[in-house]
């Protein structure tokens, strides 16, 4: 069998001291997932079951990059979290057994048009538009499970152009790993090379062409993000 177009190449992020890749099948995320980002965003947090949207697989980037500015946005903003890879697939994946799967982890930023967001939201639409474009998922590389100190407790945090914007612990999450990933299998079978991003703390805010992100979760990884010029 042939196929009538050339198959896209597999999306993939680096692997922290190696030369091989991690594929990429599908990125999950979990929006509101700590209660101060949440209230600054207008929600009770107290009162939400977790919630996910997806980013397309090739949305990744590899770190350090400089990503474009994309077109429809005036209000581009980040949003710094911790990644969670799978390597083992799984339906109804019980919170305790959760570990057994995750191959790994990272540290990403979720991208995202604020602004094409406020309006989806307002009219009631998908976030697509504003969380699922080109180069939104810049990646650091990951680390295998075995070499990762905590996925319950670890200072994440992000600076623009030196200066701390967002800064708190992933034992703040409202929903830990283990519980959002059981409860996201509930709803989709998980696969070897998905890809989950947990959430994002309180302190997001718009960058400009010419700002550079640098982030990360501590024994885990960095991430460096120079914003391009506008298309």
């Amino acid at each position: 069998m042939g196929f009538v177009i050339p198959p896209p190449q597999q999306a993939s992020v680096a692997i922290a001291g190696l030369e091989d890749r991690f594929p990429v099948r599908r990125i999950f995320c979990v929006g509101r997932n700590y209660a101060a980002h949440a209230r600054e965003m207008g929600k009770d947090p107290d009162r939400e079951p977790p919630f996910f949207f997806t980013k397309p697989a090739d949305a990744v980037a590899d770190s350090p990059c400089t990503i474009p500015y994309p077109p429809l946005t005036a209000d581009l903003h980040h949003e710094i979290e911790l990644v969670i890879a799978i390597g083992t697939g799984g339906a109804n994946i019980p919170a305790d057994a959760v570990m057994d799967h995750v191959w790994g982890a990272g540290v990403g930023i979720d991208m995202t048009r604020r602004d094409l967001q406020a309006e989806a939201k307002k009219m009631g639409r998908p976030w697509d538009w504003a969380k699922a474009f080109d180069f939104s998922a810049p990646m650091s590389p990951l680390v295998p499970l075995v070499d990762v100190p905590s996925l319950t407790a670890g200072r994440i945090w992000l600076a623009v152009n030196g200066e701390v914007r967002q800064d708190a612990d992933i034992s703040d999450l409202i929903w830990p790993v283990r519980d959002h990933v059981a409860y996201l299998s509930q709803a989709v079978t998980l696969a070897p090379g998905d890809l989950i991003m947990t959430g994002t703390p309180a302190g997001v805010g718009a960058v400009d062409p010419g700002d550079v992100m640098t982030g990360g979760v501590d024994g885990i990884g960095e991430v460096e993000v120079t914003v391009g010029s506008r298309g």
